[in-house]
């Protein structure tokens, strides 16, 4: 069992022993370092936070705690309910909130739940804001209202509708287009919220959707990383349904992929590449994604004449150099689209209008569309981490061993070789290091990573 704090918020498995696991006193105690930092950093009279969660068996338990622990420090809240990460992204400044908490961790099992921390803006925190309230829960220097000056709390379900609504404003979203393409397309909500929000959005769309594991129960049917190896029954349904596509997201919907007709994988990394194609065709100009993502974007945006940037792995890194760069959208290969006319967090709803709109448009079929980008293959791959193997000694004797090769150490260690790259780093979710290496065939892919692997585990004597 497993309690991470970083910079981003709190995850951690349910149950177990205080400050080891997320128990209640830790939500509790996180919640209330939070909400003090908030008073501190806000410095007004009042005070308002958007509270929203995916369908975690354990959702509902951690949102009460949290809730009525800003509520005891004289904070009101706004109680979205179930929802999505980007839908309490774009509730907080429609709320004219100070802040947001999504209680989700995303992609990892049911076991899981964490604290997601937004800005009044709507977007995550930066590291030096994150450190602070570390500092804070550390100290536990709470200081709660009195009885006459707690917070309330607000109810407000509208906000998936009101959201889908925002995404169907946006001027590169047709709808005509994609209600004309007459598709037909399975979805795959993993029975959490992505299982309300992308049926309604396909619904107002026009489209015909198939549900699978849409009842939003936080019984995760399968793992819930939109890998290849878990989507097997959707690919299956795609197939035997005739239909035009899959779609499939995280338990909290801010994580994109796509079946091709055939029902083979679109390919996660390439969820950006074909939203970015579209959009740059619209609106030239940069784009940013993360040292682990796909060189395909990269060359997307030079045919359309744009400047490609990679930043450190993580959201807010990513948001952070789209801003300086002026990107006209971003992301991460992990199927996160961040599209600045609609906010600055990653969005499958904002994913699914663009790519049907390009699709319709393109009038080809998902393999079509596919095959027409270049062609890349990556391995994510992973080693676990035990309290013996020294991490940073192990990526600065990677970094020596291939320091007569192109190295980037912004964020662990990528090795950029003519025709393929590593990418080694510890994750900030999970107690793991992750391998992730690109190359033009899978097999090349493959022996990369076991090859990265076996050097690893020689630097560590394992």
């Amino acid at each position: 069992m497993t309690l991470i704090k970083s910079i981003s918020g709190i995850r951690g498995t349910i149950g177990g022993k205080v400050g080891e696991n997320l128990t209640p006193l830790d939500a509790v105690k996180f919640a209330a370092a939070y909400g003090t930092w908030l008073k501190n950093d806000r410095n007004k009279e009042t005070y308002k936070v958007v509270v929203g969660r995916d369908a975690r068996i354990s959702g509902q338990m951690i949102q009460e705690l949290v809730m009525n622990t800003l509520i005891g420090l004289g904070i009101h809240v706004v109680d979205l309910g179930l929802s999505t990460t980007p839908t309490v992204e774009i509730a907080v400044p429609m709320e004219h909130a100070d802040g947001g908490i999504i209680l989700t961790a995303s992609h990892n099992p049911k076991q899981w739940n964490a604290l997601k921390l937004l800005n009044s803006k709507g977007e995550f925190l930066n590291g030096i804001e994150g450190k602070k309230i570390l500092n804070i829960a550390d100290a536990e220097d709470f200081n709660f209202a009195e009885v006459d000056d707690l917070g309330k709390t607000t109810i407000n379900d509208a906000y998936i509708d009101i959201h889908i609504d925002e995404v169907l404003d946006l001027d590169l979203v047709d709808a005509d287009a994609i209600e004309k393409a007459n598709l037909k397309v399975v979805v795959d909500g993993v029975n959490s919220t992505g299982g309300i929000a992308i049926p309604l959005l396909l619904e107002r769309l026009g489209v015909d959707c198939i549900k699978l594991y849409c009842t939003p129960n936080g019984e995760f049917p399968h793992n819930p990383e939109p890998l290849k190896e878990h989507l097997t029954d959707i690919s299956e349904l795609v197939v035997k349904e005739n239909a035009d596509l899959g779609i499939v997201v995280d338990p909290d919907v801010d994580r994109l992929a796509f079946i091709c007709n055939d029902g083979e994988m679109f390919g996660e990394e390439y969820t950006l590449v074909a939203c970015a194609d579209y959009v740059l065709s619209k609106t030239p100009g940069n784009t940013v994604s993360n040292m682990s993502s796909s060189r395909a974007l990269r060359d997307i945006t030079g045919k359309h004449e744009g400047t490609y940037e990679a930043s450190a792995v993580g959201e807010v890194n990513v948001v952070d150099l789209m801003k300086k760069n002026n990107a006209v959208i971003g992301g991460e290969g992990n199927g996160g689209i961040i599209y600045p006319d609609s906010h600055y967090g990653r969005d499958s709803l904002v994913g699914v209008a663009l790519f049907l709109t390009h699709l319709a448009k393109k009038q080809m079929t998902v393999r079509e569309l596919r095959d027409s980008y270049p062609s890349y293959f990556m391995s994510k791959n992973k080693i676990q981490l035990t309290p013996t193997l020294d991490v940073d000694k192990i990526l600065k004797d990677m970094e020596a061993k291939y320091a007569h090769e192109q190295t980037t150490t912004i964020d662990g260690v990528k090795i950029d070789f003519a025709e393929n790259w590593v990418h080694l780093r510890k994750s900030n979710t999970e107690p793991i290091i992750r391998i992730y290496t690109e190359a033009k065939t899978q097999q090349l892919a493959d022996d990369l990573a076991q090859k990265t692997i076996s050097e690893i585990k020689a630097i560590a004597g394992i």
